[in-house]
């Protein structure tokens, strides 16, 4: 099986260093394929220059597309002189969302990455309005670039949901570790590990019910996970040794074991609430995302629809 063999790379148009573009450089020397470096631009101020004709007008864009085309070759032009396959696309569009999610439609570009900024003080990764859209609704993985240098030895670390027997996440889960072994085996056989989260005790029953005993419930609970952890292992012949199952909220126990591990990046499953809101993370996985501290590899089910429409543009 042949994956990420067509990337997309959303370049950021605020800084010159672009780490998502040299992460997509460094997957392509191991495992090959092509790169996109794509920019969606848009100035209200062009659109709103009412002395100028639509042709003017539309010479302006001309001219800011070409300008900052050559701004990415500049940029690539390392990359491209070694022989990397560099596709360079810069296009007019007010929502650069909307623009990438089209492009991946257009294109069935099936990796996107795309950097996210770090807050200096906590380390944690800051995520804009675009890049949630992103992790929302494109139908591609989405792998969210830190700009920090990869961590030597950096693990990945896969979360995984323990508690539902719903078929969908149960299929989930494998497609989780499927990719992601897949992945770790051709980028320099990287550790794949699996960290599950069982909830603490619910105070209300502890209260509402006085024969209750907190430790056999939550010893029974527990147990369930491990089984369940165990059962998903084996199916992939994981050691025991790489998994982990620990009690508490999962966006405090997977965030604090990637941390541990010292992880490269996490991945997760992004499922909607309900089976109509499928543009939705679905609460779990947006607090996960929220407190992370390392690059984050988001996957949709298989059966995920964007919500997004292609909408065939002029330049193709």
């Amino acid at each position: 099986m042949s994956r990420y063999q067509n990337i997309l790379v959303a370049i950021d148009a605020q800084q010159d260093d672009q780490p998502a573009l040299r992460r997509a450089v460094y997957l392509n020397q191991r495992i090959g394929g092509k790169i996109k470096a794509f920019l969606p631009i848009y100035d209200f101020s062009y659109e709103m220059t009412t002395l100028l004709s639509p042709d003017e007008r539309s010479n302006m864009r001309k001219g800011v597309i070409s300008q900052r085309t050559e701004w990415i070759r500049q940029q690539a032009h390392a990359y491209i002189e070694a022989g990397v396959d560099i596709e360079i696309k810069v296009v007019w569009h007010n929502r650069p969302y909307e623009a990438i999610i089209q492009e991946v439609l257009a294109h069935q570009h099936d990796l996107v990455l795309k950097m996210a900024h770090q807050h200096d003080r906590l380390e944690a990764v800051i995520f804009t309005p675009t890049d949630w859209h992103l992790l929302r609704k494109c139908p591609s993985p989405v792998w969210m670039v830190k700009d920090q240098p990869w961590p030597e030895g950096g693990k990945a670390v896969v979360a995984v949901n323990l508690a539902s027997e719903e078929p969908h996440h149960d299929e989930l889960n494998q497609k989780l570790i499927r990719e992601t072994a897949l992945l770790a085996d051709m980028v320099n056989h990287t550790e794949v590990h699996l960290v599950g989260a069982y909830p603490i005790t619910p105070i209300n029953i502890a209260i509402e019910l006085p024969d209750f005993d907190p430790s056999v419930y939550n010893d029974a609970i527990r147990g369930q996970h491990l089984v369940a952890m165990k059962a998903l292992r084996q199916k992939f012949s994981i050691g025991e040794e790489f998994t982990h199952v620990a009690k508490g909220l999962p966006e405090e126990v997977i965030p604090d074991i990637a941390l541990q591990l010292e992880a490269g990046i996490v991945v997760l499953g992004t499922i909607g609430r309900t089976g109509l809101s499928a543009a939705f993370l679905g609460n779990t996985a947006e607090q996960v995302i929220d407190h992370l501290r390392c690059d984050l590899l988001a996957i949709k089910p298989d059966d995920f629809k964007s919500p997004i429409d292609y909408e065939e543009d002029e330049d193709d």
